[in-house]
Order: structure tokens, then C-alpha cells, then sequence
């Protein structure tokens, strides 16, 4: 037999997924575009005693890239899932009560570098010419506004830096994707998982179900939320905790009536013993308190969530328990945990879908054969790990910055030693103003930014960069990017009234 041929004899027949949630069915989804079943049998486990979070969710601009790839037309997603447009997450009293900072997703300037576009903006503020950071972002500027939609296709316009994501119950994007994988071929199964079984190499052979039948696989995909039934469960992947920096572990989610606009962005406001979400959807709005037990009880969370409410509470208030951090392994053998059996960090940057979707990924590039070389799943938890610690260090930096003293919750996250890493970046940037850019970081400069200036950290100097360049055509070219994102950011509609033609039209 020739190589490529003992290739494809070992290569994976059946992929068996736990877990029916929207780790599960992206999954799902994803192996069927990209496997194409029969050639892979996929089979997704489901039951009702697993549960799944589905408070809804806001993502990031990763997102509208796994639909392309799904080959998911945007206006059907639109409509079955009451998702609204999202360009940027506003923080209200971070740094302190009534302070207010945006954080955009795309680029700031126009055909300009980021690191020279920082150095001539911080330049422009230690000469005493400040500016707010989102009137040079073309997503910035259409946040703040209320604007989106109706993208033009010059290439040549400002608008082609306008990047964006989507609010979306994330129940409804369950289902979205249940039919689209099932219409692909995955076969679905109802049951609820008592035991897993293995085979003489140590490796998952089968999910026994409570009614007796078994479901045997190749290579199983954990999505089982919380629980890890698999990855911890049974193959006893450890936990590493990162509470100690990120002390949110709670968070009580209501749904409401919308009485306000339909922004499209996400709100975050810092309360007493965390932070509160509010998430825009067409039909509703998803409402959030994130909180550290440790600071505040329960039922004074969710009191105090009902009494900020802007409109009718639409179910009782949901309780979530979490603990920040991830799993040492998420490959272990022939299993790999998504979602939040692989780990979870709180909410703050919309990181949750993202990480599936990365997760998925990385699988596809690394995908195994049965013979399931330990070198590919090293190599996947390396740059797993990897991610999972920047996105803690720039969420921490959400915390770590902030100059509230006004509760002992507050006072904790100031006080709290920073990890090694963090320290490094934010020593740099507040010394040469330069942001280090690490391997598989999720957040890009831009993002780090808009975080340290929105929340006060400013460095002592700008780039010299910008002095080696600072030519009068230069200076010149930059001083015309505000009005030109002002300009172009005015011919866009309104996001309300964009996003009701599009999910109305036939």
C-alpha cells in the first residue's frame, strides 16, 4: 500500500461530539463542511441533564469569518437568531465613576501602521493636542453614532476598515447550526452519558449512555460545558485556577423588554463587586452582573441586577457559577475539550465563541489520524495555552488598571500582583509607549490601546519612530483622517433602521 493510501487507512472514520450547546454545535457544523460526511461519520450527543448556558452572547469579528466558511448567508443567521451588529464594547466607570472609554474592533487611521499611527497620535498629546482615540476609527466613530450597514464596495473608501461582530441569543444559534449540520449529514443522539469506556491503549473507545446503548468513536470532542464529563471526568485533565487575578466567579443573567436603542455595541459597567453586561438583541436584551462571591451574596447580585433593568423582565434570573482559568490538557489522546470544558474566562472581551472557533482551528490544521501522535496534541495545547494566558493578561488589565477605591472588591484588584507577562507589556508600553505583540494573541495592538489609554495608562515618551518619519506630507496626511472617517462614517445609515430592511427583506 502506498503512503498516502496507509494515510487515509488510518485516518479518522468517526468523530463523536457530547454536548448539544453552541460549543457543540459549531463543532458539529464545522467537521461537516470540512469532513464531509459520510467520508467522516459525525455524531453529536445531546442531553438535557448537561445542559448549556445560552445567556446570550456577544463575539468579536473572528465570527462573521466561520460563517463564510460555513458558507452561512448573513441575512438567514440575521433572522433566526435575533442577532444585532456589534462594533465595540463601551466601559462605563472603569477607571472611575462617570468615565466612560470605547473599545473598537478594526484599526485606527486610514492606510497608516498601527505603531506609526500610536507614535503621532501620543505625539500629538504630549504637544497638548489630545483627541479621543475613536474619532481616528472608522468602527469607533460609527459606534458612537448608532451607525452600520450598507457597506460599499470601493476599495478606496474609509468604510473598508470598518470591522465588526454580532450580538445573538445564543439558544437561537444552537439551533441555527443544529439544522445546518444535521442537513450536512451529522446524526444526532439523545441521551445522557453514565460511563466512558476505554480501549487496552488507554485511549476512549465509547459513551455509555443511561439506557445501556454505547456510542463508539475514534476521536471524541468534549463540549459538555462546565462538567467536562470526558476531558476531566474521566481522563482527569487537570484545572489551572486563575482566580487569584481574575475574582469574578459568579454572574446572574435576566433577559428584558428593550426600552433604549438598538447600539450596536456591547455596554460593560463596572458595579460595586464586578461588572454588568447589556447585550442588544432584535427581540430582546441580554442583561448580565458578573460578581466575586467573595464580595457580594447571590441574592443581593440579583436583586440589585433587577433594579437596573430598563425594561420588563422577561424570565426569572438565571445564577451561573464559574471558576476563571483552563484545563492543563485540552487534547488528552484521542479527546479534545471546546468551550467551556477546555476553560473559561469571564465575559469582559467576548471571548467565549472565539475560543470554539480558534479551538476548531487549530484542530484542523493539527487534524489526526487514528494513530493520534502525542506530538499533535502537545502542539495543539502549547498554542492553546498560549492564547488562553494573553486574553487573561488583557482582561486582568481591565481590573488592574482601574482607579476605583470605592469598595473593598475594588481595592482588591488594585492591590492584586500582576502575572509576569502583563507586567512586561504594561512596563513597556508606560516606559517607550510600544506594545509587544506576542504569539497567537488574539488581541492586537489596537485593542491594547484602546484599553490603556481609555483607562489611563500612558506612557512616558512616543515612539521615536514617528521622528525618523515626520516628513510635512506625513503630518499632513494625518491630519486629514478625522474629517475623512467623519465623512464617510456620515453616509451610513443608522444601525436600527439598517438592520430591519435587511432582516425584512424577501
Amino acid at each position: 500500500m502506498s503512503e498516502i493510501g496507509q494515510r487515509c487507512a488510518r485516518g479518522v472514520r468517526k468523530v463523536v461530539i457530547l454536548g448539544g450547546g453552541t460549543a457543540g454545535w459549531m463543532a458539529a457544523a464545522a467537521l461537516a463542511r470540512v469532513l464531509t460526511p459520510p467520508k467522516c461519520e459525525i455524531t453529536l450527543v445531546e442531553s438535557e441533564a448537561i445542559g448549556t448556558v445560552g445567556v446570550g452572547e456577544a463575539t468579536i469579528p473572528s465570527l462573521p469569518a466561520f460563517h463564510a466558511l460555513l458558507g452561512v448567508e448573513e441575512r438567514e443567521f440575521l433572522r433566526a437568531t435575533g442577532a444585532t451588529f456589534k462594533l465595540a464594547i463601551q466601559f462605563r466607570d472603569w477607571r472611575q465613576i462617570g468615565e466612560t472609554c470605547l473599545h473598537p474592533f478594526g484599526p485606527y487611521g486610514i492606510d497608516a501602521k498601527h505603531n506609526l499611527f500610536q507614535a503621532y497620535w501620543l505625539k500629538r498629546r504630549q504637544e497638548g493636542r489630545p483627541s479621543p482615540l475613536e474619532e481616528w476609527s472608522v468602527t469607533g466613530l460609527a459606534a458612537k453614532l448608532g451607525r452600520f450597514g450598507g457597506l460599499p464596495s470601493d476599495k478606496s473608501s474609509p468604510l473598508r476598515y470598518l470591522s465588526y461582530a454580532y450580538h445573538l441569543d445564543a439558544a437561537l444559534y444552537a439551533h441555527f447550526l443544529r439544522a445546518y449540520a444535521e442537513k450536512r449529514g451529522v446524526g444526532r443522539i439523545k441521551g445522557q452519558v453514565v460511563d466512558v469506556t476505554f480501549d487496552p491503549r488507554g485511549r476512549v473507545e465509547s459513551l455509555r449512555l443511561r439506557d445501556g446503548r454505547a456510542v463508539s468513536g475514534d476521536f471524541f470532542i468534549d463540549c459538555s460545558g462546565f462538567q467536562a464529563l470526558v476531558i476531566a471526568g474521566a481522563l482527569q485533565a487537570g484545572y489551572i485556577d486563575w482566580s487569584q487575578w481574575l475574582p469574578c466567579d459568579r454572574a446572574v443573567a435576566v433577559p428584558c423588554e428593550s426600552a433604549g436603542d438598538l447600539a450596536p455595541l456591547t455596554q460593560a459597567t463596572a458595579r460595586e463587586s464586578g461588572w454588568q453586561w447589556r447585550i442588544p438583541l432584535q427581540h430582546r436584551v441580554g442583561n448580565g452582573y458578573v460578581y466575586s462571591s467573595a464580595h457580594l451574596p447571590d441574592d443581593e447580585a440579583a436583586a440589585r441586577l433587577a433594579e437596573r433593568l430598563e425594561g420588563k423582565p422577561l424570565s426569572d434570573p438565571r445564577l451561573l457559577r464559574f471558576k476563571a482559568g483552563r484545563r492543563t490538557r485540552a487534547w488528552v489522546g484521542n479527546c479534545l475539550a471546546l468551550g467551556l470544558a477546555a476553560g473559561f474566562l469571564e465575559p469582559l472581551e467576548s471571548t467565549s465563541i472565539h475560543f470554539v472557533q480558534t479551538g476548531l482551528a487549530r484542530l484542523f490544521a493539527l487534524f489526526p489520524d487514528r494513530d493520534f501522535d502525542p506530538a499533535i496534541s502537545a502542539e495543539y495545547n502549547r498554542q492553546t495555552a498560549l492564547e488562553y494566558e494573553h486574553v487573561r493578561d488583557f482582561l486582568i488589565l481591565h481590573y488592574a488598571a482601574s482607579l476605583r477605591e470605592d469598595s473593598p472588591f475594588w481595592r482588591q484588584c488594585r492591590a492584586m500582583p500582576l502575572p509576569e507577562m502583563l507586567t512586561y507589556k504594561r512596563d513597556l508600553f508606560t516606559k517607550t509607549g510600544r506594545i509587544a505583540v506576542l504569539e497567537h494573541e488574539t488581541f492586537q495592538p489596537a485593542s491594547w490601546l484602546a484599553i490603556y489609554t481609555g483607562l489611563g495608562v500612558w506612557p512616558e515618551r512616543h515612539e521615536p519612530v514617528i521622528d525618523l518619519f515626520g516628513s510635512a506630507a506625513m503630518a499632513a496626511s494625518f491630519e486629514t483622517m478625522p474629517g475623512m472617517i467623519r465623512t464617510a462614517v456620515a453616509a451610513v445609515p443608522a444601525h436600527a433602521a439598517y438592520l430591519k430592511e435587511l432582516t425584512q427583506l424577501a
